[in-house]
């Protein structure tokens, strides 16, 4: 399902120092000297390895886990025999495989996790490569197995699907890169030099992994976050920035804030489209094989979730990068649900938008799914500003973001919208706005006159919505 863009290697994979030369340099310079020696009268240039440049050393800024276990989708109406799976832990229905974050655990801890995959998989932020920093970005992977299937020695891969800058070694497709059979591990080391919004998943066996749930989002953010820009945007509030300005851009603008062409938000929230045929996960479950000709969604996720349970708060542990036992983890390293819904433990990321009239709301859509979606906002109008993480921009600079009410996402594409919350008028405590997918027949799981799958609801309030702290975050 992937289409591999060529890659321009920033640097080759680390290899063994020698003296403080690479085995590969090593091996390129003893080979250069024996080909001079060889033809002895030879004056011309001799063909010699380019510098190279190591990847730094150091501990991962991520670490996650790869394995099975089980989410909560709606158990009626039934797919007989396929849903609800009668292999399912009570309040859980359908079999998975995934990712989970493990960092700052123990071993005991990460260990603990075989089983208790997440879906959709954490996801994760990095800043852009700056060279003088020398600011890459580490992923460590673990594959801790399949507990319900121990006849089954998958590898995991992690695939950063559309990164333009991966060197080969780290790219995840396993045919020419690196894949982690159970109980091994592998970091994976990135330089991300594009700003926008990706999307993650294992390259392994990838048709049955993906849509089992080994998929997630991540995104870039621009260095325009950190150094402001000369047409006076200042430094983001991500990024340390005054109360005043902007949470964050979603690429280098080079404008001012005041601009129709600025790229500035208050909020950000991401919604990451995937789906579930049902038949595939029970015979993954019950060692069958499913005939993959005969595929068709029986449920539309949001964010691992469908309507109304994408409305449902998060759990705590939707920030990717704060993993304290006792804070967003149980003592021995397990998700804690949202309050009030055991059932959606391993589906911790809410899709809900909460914000005050007058803001601009960024949504980072992904699709990792296997058909096009139309997702529609009833009655507000987004400015796509980008795609497949690249600016809306002519090859003059000139912009050429648009306004819709429907993003049109194919399956592997990525969007970057802003829209500005318009004024509250209900008398509620605030007003609300739909965010589905207009292609009921998968919108509804199947439930005659249901409304449901890719759907959440755009709260709008006159004030008192607090500050984000990470995306998704509803704000106090």
């Amino acid at each position: 399902m992937d289409t591999h863009d060529p890659h321009t290697p920033d640097a080759p994979a680390p290899g063994r120092s020698l003296g403080g030369v690479s085995r590969r340099r090593f091996l390129g310079l003893a080979g250069g000297a024996a080909l001079v020696a060889g033809v002895g009268t030879w004056t011309g240039r001799v063909l010699a390895p380019e510098q190279v440049a190591a990847a730094a050393d150091g501990p991962p800024n991520l670490y996650l886990a790869g394995t099975d276990g089980w989410i909560h989708l709606p158990p009626t109406p039934a797919i007989a025999p396929f849903h609800p799976d009668n292999l399912a832990p009570p309040g859980l229905t359908t079999y998975i495989f995934g990712f989970r974050n493990v960092t700052g655990m123990t071993t005991t801890q990460r260990l603990n996790q075989k089983n208790k995959a997440q879906h959709s998989a954490p996801m994760f932020w990095v800043d852009q490569y700056d060279p003088a920093a020398h600011n890459e970005f580490r992923v460590q992977l673990t594959n801790l197995g399949l507990a319900l299937r121990p006849d089954l020695f998958d590898a995991h891969t992690l695939h950063w699907h559309g990164f333009r800058n991966v060197i080969p070694f780290f790219d995840g497709e396993p045919s020419g890169s690196v894949s982690v059979p159970a109980g091994r591990e592998f970091t994976y080391v990135y330089r991300p030099r594009e700003a926008g919004t990706y999307m993650f998943h294992c390259h392994v066996e990838d048709v049955e992994h993906v849509h089992m749930g080994m998929t997630g989002l991540v995104f870039v953010r621009p260095s325009q976050n950190r150094t402001g820009n000369a047409a006076g945007a200042p430094v983001a509030r991500v990024n340390g920035g005054a109360t005043g300005a902007p949470m964050g851009y979603l690429y280098n603008d080079g404008v001012a804030t005041s601009s129709p062409a600025s790229t500035a938000y208050d909020r950000e929230f991401a919604m990451f489209l995937s789906e579930v045929w049902a038949e595939a996960h029970w015979a993954d479950a019950h060692i069958q094989l499913p005939e993959w000709s005969d595929y068709h969604a029986d449920f539309a996720l949001l964010n691992g979730r469908v309507y109304p349970d994408t409305v449902e708060a998060n759990g705590p542990s939707v920030d990717a990068f704060h993993t304290v036992s006792g804070e967003t983890f149980t003592a021995d390293g397990d998700l804690i649900p949202p309050a009030g819904r055991s059932d959606l433990q391993y589906q911790p990321i809410s899709s809900l938008v909460r914000c005050n009239q007058g803001e601009r709301v960024a949504l980072r859509f992904s699709n990792l799914g296997f058909r096009e979606s139309a997702m529609t906002i009833t009655g507000i109008r987004m400015r796509v500003v980008g795609r497949d993480a690249t600016p809306m921009k002519g090859r003059d600079g000139t912009d050429s973001s648009y306004e819709t009410d429907t993003l049109n996402i194919g399956p592997g594409e990525s969007y970057d919208v802003l829209f500005t919350a318009p004024t509250k008028t209900g008398s509620g405590a605030y007003d609300t706005y739909y965010l589905y997918n207009r292609s009921f027949a998968r919108s509804n799981n199947l439930a005659p006159g249901g409304f449901g799958g890719q759907t959440t609801e755009i709260r709008v309030y006159a004030s008192g919505v607090g500050s984000q702290s990470y995306p998704n975050d509803w704000g106090n």
